[in-house]
């Protein structure tokens, strides 16, 4: 409980990612502007670009949030003003909100640029608590603590996972190490063995050839 009520005194600072995507004819991989987060498994995410610009401008932002291991999201074209996108985590891994900006009119556009800002939000930060506050009927102070106490579960259960992952590396690399000790013995043995079998066929040789 001293621990919450000391998160509560510090501020809470939320600041959104701004960048300008620069227009390009065609679409391609390379064009894509990627911004990357991890997030556990069953986590809520909330995606919020503002896009600058209008529809019909001569330029189309497209959008695509996925994760590293193929799981799509979402695929929202043509990008213009606010987009608010949410969803719910399938594993553990990372996963990218990617950006393209493509020309779409044959008139020369003299800045072909669209201004993007984006926000992500995850597990507790992601959730409507002014929703919830009225919903059940919280004070101000109560669902402050409610939030920062998910927040305190989030980092612990993020803090088991890195523990978990952390014993899963060191048991592989124990492995590794004790299959590169008995390989090593096995060649040890074998140039060990052949050494002798040269030898004694080299024994023999010159014995039926009487050199000694």
């Amino acid at each position: 409980m001293k621990l919450l009520g000391a998160l509560a005194l510090l501020p809470i600072l939320s600041s959104a990612l701004k960048f300008d995507l620069v227009a390009q004819s065609g679409h391609s991989a390379k064009n894509e502007r990627c911004i990357r987060n991890f997030v556990t498994q069953d986590t809520l995410v909330v995606v919020t670009a503002i896009v600058s610009g209008n529809r019909g401008d001569g330029m189309m932002v497209n959008m695509h949030i996925k994760d590293a291991v193929g799981n799509d999201y979402g695929r929202p074209k043509d990008v213009a003003g606010e987009k608010r996108m949410a969803f719910t985590s399938l594993a553990d891994t990372a996963f990218d909100v990617c950006f393209e900006n493509t020309l779409t009119g044959r008139s020369h556009i003299p800045n072909p640029t669209r201004h993007v800002e984006l926000d992500i939000d995850i597990g507790a930060d992601a959730r409507d608590w002014s929703a919830i506050q009225a919903n059940e009927k919280l004070k101000p102070v109560e669902a402050d603590l409610r939030r920062i106490e998910e927040t305190v579960n989030e980092i612990v259960q993020e803090m088991e996972y890195l523990r978990i992952r952390e014993q899963k590396l060191r048991d592989t690399n124990e492995s590794t190490n004790e299959r590169v000790k008995w390989f090593a013995f096995g060649t040890m043995g074998m140039l060990v063995g052949l050494g002798a079998w040269q030898v004694v066929y080299l024994r023999a040789y010159f014995r039926s050839k009487h050199l000694i």
